[in-house]
This record gives C-alpha cells, sequence and structure tokens, in this order.
C-alpha cells in the first residue's frame, strides 16, 4: 500500500499515541467525533497505532467497541481501553506497604436491596450506595468472576469532618494491594501502567480528564490537551470572563507540553487573557476530504439539515423556527431533517407539533450515517451558542452543502466567508437565520454550483493530510519543550503517593 502522506511517518515523533477521554456515549458528539477522526487519521496516515483510553464506569465497553468498529469509528490499528476493564483484565501491581493505611476505610459492599447493581450480561460490574438525596457515597468495582476489584468510598471521615475518600484496589481474593485517599492516584497508576514505561504522547480531549492530566507529569510521557470549544463565560467574546468549568486548566497551562486550539481567534484571545505561552498552538480539526470526479449530485435546493446534540447550548429550536418562518415566505419544498438526541428532543417535538410543521422538519434521532446525508443537503445550519471548531461544518463543505451558521465564538467566521462558501448570521438572531435560509433558497443554480466549488475548496484546507501534518509538527514541538522542563527541574520529584511505576517512566 502506498504512503499516502509522504513525510508523516517521518515526521511524526517515535512514541506511542494515546487519546483520553472521560467516556464515549452512544449518541456522542462533536468532541468524541473529531478525536476518533483523529486517531483514524494517525493511524492511517502516519503508521502510528492509537490507543483510546477512557475513564468512566460504563459497563458495556466490549459490545461498545464492537459497534464503533461496525461503525467504522475504531479501524485496525485503534484499541478503546476503559481503566476498570484494564484491571479486571490484566495482574496488578505488588502491595506497596501497609495494603489500607491508617486512616482510609475499607467496607466492601454486599449485595441488596438498597444497592445499586449495574450488570454486564448478568455479569455485577459495580454497586452502588446513595444517601437519601441521591449522592453517591460508594461505589464497588467487580470482575467478571464476581471478585473485588475496587471499593471507592465518598464518606469517609477526614480530620474529623465527613466527606474524605477511601479508594482500595484489591486482588482477585479481594484482599487490598494499594489504597489511596483520593482517585487520582489511581488514574495516575494506570496510565503508569499501560504506557509500560515506553516513550508516549497523551492527547487529552475531555475537560474532566484534563483537569486530572495536570497532575500526571512523567519525564517519558508527553502531554497535549485539545480544547474543543470555547473557554469564555457568555455567548460573545466580549465577555471577556472564562467558564468556570474551564478555570481550574486555563489557570495551569504551562502543566501540558501545547494546548491544542483549533482556531487563530481562539488562540489569540486566550493570549490576550492569560498571556503569551510558547506551548499554545493552533490545530483545527480535520476531515478525509477525497476529491470527486463526479459531476454534483442533484439536490433539492430547499433541503435543509441539522446535525447536532439536542441539548439548549445547540438551540435546534433556532433551525426550526428559521425554516418555517422561511417556508412561510418562500414556499417550495423548504425542508429540515434534524439529527441528534438529547434532553431538549420532547420540547423540539412539541416546538415542530405548536408551528404545524411536521409535514417539513423531521426529527430523526442519531444515527450513525447522519453525516451521509449531507451530500444530498442544499445547507446545514449551526445555530449553538459556543463552538470550537465543528467538524460538521468541515464535513458539509466537503460534500458541497452550504453552510449557514451563527458567528459565535469560535470556528464559523475562521471557515465562511460570508456569500462566498456560505452564509454568517448575527449570533442569536432567528429573522437574520430565516433571512439567509430564504436568500439560498432564491438562488439561481449557476450561483449555488459557484458557492458549493468554494465550500469543497476551502474544506481541503483541513484535510486529514494537512492537518496530521500540523500535529507532527506541534508533537515534535511539545516534545522538545517537555525534555526542556525535565532538564531544568532535575533532580526529578518522586513518583505520587502509591504509585510503585518510577516518575522518570
Amino acid at each position: 500500500m502506498a504512503d499516502l502522506f509522504p513525510g508523516v511517518r517521518k515526521g511524526l515523533p517515535k512514541g506511542r499515541q494515546f487519546a483520553l477521554t472521560w467516556g464515549i456515549r452512544d449518541d456522542f458528539g462533536g468532541m468524541t467525533s473529531a478525536m476518533l477522526h483523529r486517531s483514524r487519521a494517525l493511524v492511517r496516515l502516519g503508521r502510528r497505532p492509537v490507543d483510546v483510553l477512557t475513564f468512566d464506569a460504563r459497563p458495556d465497553y466490549p459490545s461498545l467497541a464492537h459497534r464503533l468498529r461496525e461503525d467504522g469509528e475504531l479501524t485496525p490499528g485503534m484499541r478503546l481501553f476503559n481503566l476498570y476493564d484494564w484491571f479486571r483484565e490484566h495482574p496488578l501491581p505488588r502491595p506497596d506497604g501497609a495494603p489500607v493505611p491508617g486512616g482510609l476505610a475499607f467496607t466492601p459492599l454486599g449485595s441488596g436491596p438498597a444497592r445499586e447493581s449495574v450488570l454486564r450480561e448478568g455479569t455485577v460490574m459495580h454497586r452502588t450506595r446513595r444517601a437519601a438525596d441521591g449522592t453517591v457515597l460508594q461505589t464497588d468495582h467487580y470482575r467478571a468472576d464476581g471478585s473485588l476489584l475496587l471499593s471507592d468510598r465518598r464518606d469517609t471521615h477526614t480530620e474529623g469532618r465527613l466527606g474524605g475518600r477511601s479508594v482500595v484496589l484489591c486482588d482477585t481474593a479481594g484482599r487490598p494491594v494499594r489504597a489511596w485517599g483520593a482517585i487520582w492516584p489511581f488514574y495516575r497508576l494506570w496510565l503508569d501502567l499501560v504506557r509500560e514505561g515506553e516513550p508516549s504522547f497523551l492527547v487529552v480531549d475531555s475537560k474532566p480528564v484534563a483537569r486530572f492530566m495536570l497532575t500526571y507529569r512523567r519525564r517519558r510521557a508527553v502531554t497535549l490537551h485539545v480544547v474543543h470549544n470555547s473557554h469564555l463565560d457568555g455567548e460573545g467574546r466580549q465577555s471577556g470572563r472564562i467558564k468556570e468549568s474551564r478555570r481550574p486548566v486555563f489557570e495551569q497551562l504551562g502543566s501540558f507540553d501545547a494546548v491544542v486550539l483549533l482556531t487563530p481567534r481562539q488562540k489569540a484571545d486566550v493570549e490576550a487573557m492569560f498571556g503569551p505561552s510558547p506551548n499554545l498552538c493552533t490545530v483545527p480539526n480535520s476531515r478525509n476530504v477525497v476529491p470527486s470526479r463526479r459531476p454534483d449530485p442533484e439536490r433539492p435546493p430547499g433541503r435543509g439539515v441539522v446535525i447536532a446534540s439536542l441539548t439548549r447550548r445547540k438551540r435546534v429550536g433556532h433551525a426550526v423556527r428559521a425554516v418555517a418562518a422561511a417556508s412561510a415566505r418562500a414556499g417550495g419544498d423548504l425542508t429540515l431533517d434534524v439529527y441528534g438526541s438529547g434532553a431538549e428532543r420532547r420540547a423540539l417535538r412539541k416546538l415542530v407539533d405548536g408551528l404545524e410543521v411536521s409535514d417539513r422538519v423531521r426529527l430523526l434521532g442519531h444515527r450513525p450515517d447522519a453525516r451521509d446525508q449531507l451530500a444530498g443537503a442544499s445547507f446545514v445550519l449551526l445555530t449553538g451558542s459556543t463552538e470550537g471548531l465543528p467538524l460538521v461544518l468541515i464535513e458539509a463543505m466537503a460534500a458541497g452543502c452550504l453552510p449557514i451558521a451563527y458567528d459565535v465564538p469560535y470556528g464559523p467566521a475562521d471557515v465562511i466567508t460570508h456569500g462566498r462558501n456560505g452564509f454568517l448570521v448575527e449570533q442569536g438572531n432567528v429573522a437574520e437565520l430565516t433571512e439567509a435560509v430564504v436568500r439560498l433558497a432564491g438562488l439561481p443554480a449557476k450561483e449555488i454550483a459557484r458557492m458549493r466549488g468554494q465550500a469543497r475548496r476551502t474544506a481541503k484546507r483541513y484535510s486529514d493530510a494537512a492537518v496530521t501534518r500540523l500535529w507532527a509538527r506541534e508533537m515534535r514541538r511539545a516534545r522538545q519543550r517537555h525534555r526542556a522542563a525535565f532538564e531544568a527541574a532535575a533532580p526529578a520529584a518522586p513518583a505520587p503517593q502509591g504509585t510503585s511505576v518510577a516518575a522518570s517512566t
């Protein structure tokens, strides 16, 4: 097989590749799609295997991995590892000192009506004890043979106050082999073991994992954090406030060897807020842009789509209202197919029925092949309150599906030139969104064809080949910064408590 991307294999620095995220939902959204797509590109173009690591306690990861492979999300060269499943299947490290240090509790749960059990094919994977208000007080995780793997209690007494934590790792006989007063040392142990001391690049995609990874520093582990969405609190760049969920990481950005922003505008805003830093860089999301020699497929000029999680942040109701208003004005065959699921589905159904547009607006739920529909649609609506660089935006343009997007931070304005390859609309302005739909539906076929061609040419800048080249460059630079930081910090700091693998790994 010919090398699809000459120079990438040489350009990617040597080392194992890991992609870290908290978990993968059945109806995963843009962040997970971008993470999996990037990983496939590194495998396909850079000839580097990628291990995807998840930290949540989802019980059915084996069947999920099977579905992801069937859907083409996991390809040969990619593996999906979950924290708890990995420990279920691998031998544990030897005990390190006293199995349960003084002050930590070890009170495994039994079965019973007060315990909430989660099963995998009839086998208990974990049990949970909750307070009367639903707060989780303890979760015990088990192996397939029923033996206790990990007891995680969150209601111990620390310095005379309730609310401490006791995390105890057990062997197949249920005997403690490691214990900590917090969960993050357990996570660090896992990364040390799964890396096997090899040079590694750990790319962190989710906010919860990014907070933990601030504490993970190893001589042979380069860490990179991808910021997939806006860091700003509020809908405009003028707010000047950072989201509280982002603050712990953004106030310690120097703890990562590279922080990857998706657009130059966001990088400039981060530098304005926190000051310039050599570890800030820009690498956009990518997609597999395959040049087509086929003529542009026939598509109804009024067919629109939305591909988004049905959450308040995505504001899909704005798209529904705009198409309803546009169809009342322009008539014709204006329609909207909405692909996605989420908490707002019921409210959207009520909106569609209330506007009496169920013949024009269809809520089709989450579908793995939703993006395949872009080739047959005339336009895609992006109405979220904040973005990073939506993968669906690039995919739509590559398919000749014209974007009509709110001008929010960040993404749309970095890609769309208004009236040339799509349309930018004042964020939150449904009337202006309606006007853009009406305008597009009324354009001459020749003008629409010209715009589709411009959109495809724009998408080529975000091809897997071009973006993987950027990843190779930024990984090399991150490794250089990492080495320089460890040389400057010599002698090396001791390993975190409870971790026997040396920090030098």
